[in-house]
């Protein structure tokens, strides 16, 4: 009896797939250089005892396993590997249990980010953490990446609003971390632990999240800039002028033009930089105004500002379509680093140096209210030049983020493109204690392994 026969008499036959042709959708992440290896079989399992059964066996049989989520992730981290089983987590999409007074909500790994914040609107809630991909993307692989997305520099991260996790440890294990209150300091903070761990040190399949009252007003601006520096000064004033911007974002020209190439938007494809920006709460068009003013005196170009919900979505929308619209129309790979925010304009002008020495096209956006930005490196395809040249100018960009006392990875993850950077970044004793942690919780390096850490 061969592995897949075995794991058939411990879970409904119907989860497990072997076919070549469904598995092939499967097998990568959308990391582009990152080679995918060829699974023995996908699993989609429904319930966590069921992912219970499957780390079982897997531990007993030694069997790698590579846990996925909904495939957004650029950084490898979910790729198959060779001989692995692939768990997809696609079929736990419930939302178990929803707390309107306590603001809390409990949902299955699967379920889609975007869905969560539906499910709760008409409570006036909404869920703050968005990723580029939150129409697409899963919950279980924004804890497992600690994902981030607009409104971090108001509202933080992901594991700004966990409150508990349910676990599937590499043994078969169940770990319920956390609970429900925003207070907890009951044992050491496992829930924190597990977010941001990339799949390595267990299976997540549900999370207890922190809701937030809808806002009672929004208001948006966007800004054009002519030069990088003039931006960058705008930035740094905004910084300093004590306002709370719930979102606060970067196009520069190679992304507006990317943008305004796949959709009219009618951007100033003349502009270096765009800077578009939101604040929420009461006095959100006050402040709003501030941010502008800040802008202006900056030698922005053109200012535009709304306290319309409509027209703010508009302006937003151009920096939704930053990463598809670049993804459409180019082999992409998107690259992610972050720095204090007050040497963003020092990082945008190395990166634009990098792009004129290696010949390599960089769009970049980002979160400039928390220093984190994505240079998308443009290429003509795929070859062994492109992807050579494509590596060489990644290492250089999260070189410079180092030299300015940075990240190599704000919210994307370590996957497998980032390891080598990790010694890098991170001393002997933190790589050492993390490697302890791993050892303790998968002795067999059955989860993930080669990600992350």
């Amino acid at each position: 009896m061969n592995l897949i026969e075995t794991l058939k008499e411990l879970v409904p036959a119907d989860i497990v797939v072997t076919d070549p042709d469904t598995m092939e959708g499967y097998r990568r992440d959308s990391a582009d250089l990152v080679a995918a290896g060829k699974p023995i079989a996908v699993l989609r399992p429904r319930t966590t005892a069921q992912v219970s059964s499957i780390m079982a066996w897997a531990t007993q049989t030694d069997t790698v396993v590579v846990p996925r989520g909904a495939g957004t992730g650029l950084s490898g981290g979910a790729t198959a590997l060779d001989n692995c089983v692939v768990v997809s987590m696609e079929r736990m999409n419930s939302i178990r249990e929803f707390d309107a007074t306590n603001h809390t909500v409990v949902v299955e790994a699967g379920v889609v980010n975007a869905d969560v914040g539906r499910a709760v609107a008409d409570a006036g809630l909404f869920y703050p953490p968005d990723p580029g991909s939150f129409e697409v993307s899963t919950i279980g692989g924004n804890l497992a990446t600690n994902a981030g997305g607009m409104r971090c520099v108001k509202y933080g991260v992901t594991r700004n609003s966990v409150l508990g996790l349910e676990v599937v440890l590499a043994d078969g294990r169940v770990l319920r971390t956390g609970g429900k209150t925003v207070k907890n300091v009951a044992g050491l903070d496992l829930t924190q632990l597990f977010v941001g761990s990339e799949g390595a040190l267990g299976i997540i399949t549900s999370a207890t999240l922190r809701l937030r009252p809808k806002p009672a007003a929004t208001a948006t601006f966007v800004a054009s800039f002519p030069t990088l520096d003039a931006g960058g000064r705008a930035l740094n004033s905004i910084f300093a002028a004590g306002v709370t911007p719930s979102m606060l974002e970067i196009m520069d020209n190679a992304t507006i033009n990317a943008v305004e190439n796949y959709q009219r938007m009618d951007l100033d494809r003349e502009a270096a930089l765009l800077v578009i920006g939101q604040a929420d709460g009461a006095d959100a068009l006050a402040q709003v105004d501030r941010m502008v003013a800040c802008c202006d005196e900056a030698g922005a170009d053109l200012s535009v500002s709304t306290s319309d919900p409509a027209e703010s979505e508009m302006l937003l929308q151009a920096r939704r379509l930053a990463g598809w619209a670049t993804m459409e129309q180019f082999p992409t790979i998107i690259e992610d680093v972050g720095v204090p925010r007050t040497r963003l304009a020092e990082l945008l002008s190395t990166i634009a140096d990098i792009s004129e020495d290696t010949g390599v096209r960089i769009a970049t956006v980002g979160h400039a209210g928390d220093g984190n930005v994505h240079p998308m490196l443009l290429l003509p395809d795929l070859g062994v030049d492109a992807r050579n040249r494509a590596m060489v100018t990644a290492d250089r960009i999260c070189a410079a983020a180092l030299a300015l006392d940075g990240t190599v990875t704000g919210e994307h993850g370590v996957g497998e493109l980032k390891r080598e950077w990790l010694t890098r970044q991170l001393d002997d004793v933190s790589l050492d204690v993390q490697a302890s942690i791993k050892r303790a919780l998968d002795p067999k390096m059955l989860l993930n392994p080669g990600r992350g850490f």
